[in-house]
Formats: structure tokens, sequence, C-alpha cells
């Protein structure tokens, strides 16, 4: 019923109970998971994990906080895990100008090397963007990359149609249900259902009414809620027009 199309199983928050809990969220009704890498090891721990479980999909990228000590090395490798049935897109990639936790130079530098990895390797891109909203839009613009999701977006609504005119799906996530959402809500208010993606961000941005806990996909029900509420649906419909723009986008059945 559900796809989780962002969330990191491979995080330490997960270390005393990881396998038991993907298993028990799929018996629940998540169908699906797609792990978004944040750097080198957790693109393979990503892979890894994925060939455990048959509706456990991963990405492979480097979040912009981890790109200081990227090398072109790191893209052939990336390139090389890529050809991986279960490797479904290129990311977590992308600008963070709220921490600047990597050089902003460099940033943008692997940004573009990763964006052209994936157009090169014709998938699809998994996007942060934090505080350099302009930065990345106009990256992605020029890069051609015309196939992707933009992250738990926080952006402004115009910019949000400005992106699905791009070929990109945005992301929606426990921030939704926040008391101070309502960029968030007039996102969803304006973009077509049939271009939403949901998401967790496991084991980050839990949703209310189990914010500040650990999140994990099961979660994906109260996002749907929300979706819902905002669109006067029903969350069953959401869960199931989500779902099917995920498998359209990653290209699974």
């Amino acid at each position: 019923m559900y796809f989780d199309s962002h969330a990191h199983y491979d995080d330490k928050k997960f270390d005393n109970d990881r396998y038991e809990l993907i298993r028990e969220m799929h018996k629940n009704g998540v169908d699906y998971i797609v792990n978004a890498a944040s750097d080198m090891k957790s693109s393979l721990t990503g892979i890894k994990l994925s060939s455990e479980f048959p509706f456990f999909y991963a990405s492979v990228g480097v979040h912009p906080h981890e790109v200081s000590d990227m090398s072109e090395n790191d893209i052939e490798i990336l390139r090389n895990y890529s050809k991986n049935d279960k490797i479904v897109a290129i990311g977590e990639i992308g600008l963070d100008f709220h921490y600047d936790f990597s050089p902003r130079d460099l940033q943008k530098k692997w940004f573009i090397r990763q964006l052209e990895l994936a157009k090169e390797l014709d998938m699809p891109v998994i996007i942060h963007s934090r505080e350099a909203a302009g930065e990345c839009f106009d990256i992605i613009a020029k890069s051609g990359v015309n196939k992707g999701v933009i992250h738990s977006y926080s952006g402004s609504w115009q910019m949000a149609l400005d992106y699905i005119k791009l070929g990109f799906y945005i992301g929606v996530g426990g921030i939704i249900t926040f008391k101070n959402a309502r960029k968030s809500i007039e996102t969803v208010e304006k973009v077509p259902l049939e271009k939403i993606l949901a998401e967790t961000d496991s084991p980050y941005l839990a949703p209310v009414p189990v914010r500040g806990t650990r999140n994990n996909s099961q979660n994906l029900s109260y996002i749907c809620d929300k979706i819902a509420q905002i669109k006067q649906i029903t969350s069953e419909e959401v869960a199931r027009v989500t779902s099917e723009n995920s498998k359209i986008l990653f290209s699974l059945k």
C-alpha cells in the first residue's frame, strides 16, 4: 500500500533492530522502500540491504555534507555500484547552504559531477536542496537531467511547478504535518498529486503525532492522511497514487 521513496536504514539509529523492523514494516503495508545514500559507505550499505529484501531498493551518491574529500575515483565506484539491479537512482545529491559542512565550491563541483553521472547512466536523481534554492535549480536546469525528485521539498510552490516542468517530482514528508508547514501545505495544494512522492526520511523528521521519535516507514500513513486532508480525497487514494508515481520514477513494476 505504501512506497517510502526516501529513507536511511543504514543509519546507526537502526543498528539494534534494523532487519526486524524492515520485515515488520513490510508485513504492515510498506510495499517498497528506497534507501537514500549519503556517502560512499552508505551507498555500499544500501546495496547490501537491498540484496536482503526483494521490496527494498537503494540509491548511490554523496550528500553535500560529505563531498569535501570526494574524488574522481569515487565517481567511478558509484558508476560501478549503479550496475546493480537494485540501484534505482543517483542520490542524495545537491546543495546545503544552511550548515555549509562542505565548502560551497566543492558542493557545486561534485553536485554537477554526479548529475553528469546520472545523465550518462540515464538514471533519476534524488536531490537535497537547503537554503540554496536558486543555485540548485539553475544547476539542474543546465545539466539537462530531466527525471528525479526534490527530496523533502521546502521551496515555494512556484518553483515546485518549475521543477515539474523539468520532469521532476516533489517529495513530501513529515514536515507537512508540522504547525509551521504553511509553505509545504501551499505546495501540496498547487502540485498535482501525480507529481508527488511520499517519503519519511527515516529516522529523521517523524510526523505529528509521533514527532520527536525515531521515524520509520510505517509513519507514511500520517503523511498520506495530511496530504489527503489538503487535497480533499481519501488517504488510500494518496497512498495508491504516490506509490504509482514512485514506481514510474524508479522504473519498478
